[in-house]
């Protein structure tokens, strides 16, 4: 099955984000982007929903509480990306990409089974992300979400530590601890207490360049990546640069003519 593509958007999108979008539509995919205020300038054949219906704006207050303008603050953004990826697989709406995922091919999957790839050697990546909706990954952040506090059962020792000592001194939301408590590391633990880690796909399928941005950003030679097969795009994590116009030589410049206007 070539499933529906959906993410969440936060704010204006920068060129890179856009380029990337453009290269999931170009892959024979139906793209939509959730944002709360409408998104204008999207490319061709990338529709905008509104995201309350999935996951109240108000939740983001007990994350990382805004500010007196009513701001979102710090990592807000990305830990309620995923609490919202996390209620879009349980209403079965497609397949999760970070806006900031460059695709080089459709993606096929199996809607029965879950679909995502190792980001590091002991972590999954959140960023390209199919769960069917009965999955117990998809059934513990439904039951978390029920919960005043969003605290987890899965959470990894040093972590646990760290809250109890952190609401000792006063912090009470788990969402203090660091920005990805509830992303990749979640995803792990949660994958491992299901036993479904065989699902997921080697490193290089989407994660090639993702710790590397030079990989991406600067002159080199990227034909190796572009001819292996087992690659099917990569999450690029542009850290700042995505507003910056593609270096000549790089695998960025090569996107941007390839899926560019």
């Amino acid at each position: 099955m070539r499933p529906d593509v959906v993410t969440f958007w936060h704010g204006p999108l920068d060129a890179l984000r856009l380029l990337c979008l453009r290269s999931q539509v170009a892959a024979g995919h139906k793209v939509t982007v959730y944002s709360f205020d409408p998104l204008g300038q999207l490319p061709d054949g990338v529709g905008n929903a509104e995201a309350e219906a999935i996951l109240p704006h108000a939740f983001a207050e007990r994350l990382r509480p805004t500010g007196p303008d009513g701001v979102w603050r710090d990592w807000t953004t990305l830990q309620f990306s995923d609490f919202f990826r996390m209620r879009l697989m349980a209403r079965k709406a497609g397949l999760w990409l970070d806006a900031d995922v460059l695709l080089l091919k459709p993606i096929e999957l199996d809607p029965a089974k879950p679909y995502f790839a190792w980001e590091r050697p002991r972590q999954l990546g959140n960023s390209v992300l199919y769960l069917p909706s009965d999955d117990p990954i998809v059934t513990a952040f439904t039951a978390l979400l029920q919960q005043d506090e969003l605290t987890p059962d899965w959470l990894a020792l040093r972590h646990r530590l760290t809250f109890a000592l952190r609401k000792l001194r006063g912090s009470p939301r788990l969402a203090d601890i660091r920005v990805a408590i509830f992303g990749p590391a979640a995803l792990t633990a949660l994958a491992r207490r299901a036993g479904e880690l065989q699902h997921a796909l080697p490193k290089k399928s989407f994660y090639a360049v993702h710790a590397e941005p030079k990989l991406f950003f600067e002159p080199s030679d990227f034909s190796a990546l572009l001819n292996d097969p087992e690659i099917m795009g990569f999450h690029v994590s542009p850290k700042g640069r995505g507003s910056q116009p593609p270096i000549p030589g790089s695998l960025y410049a090569w996107a941007a003519e390839r899926f560019g206007v």
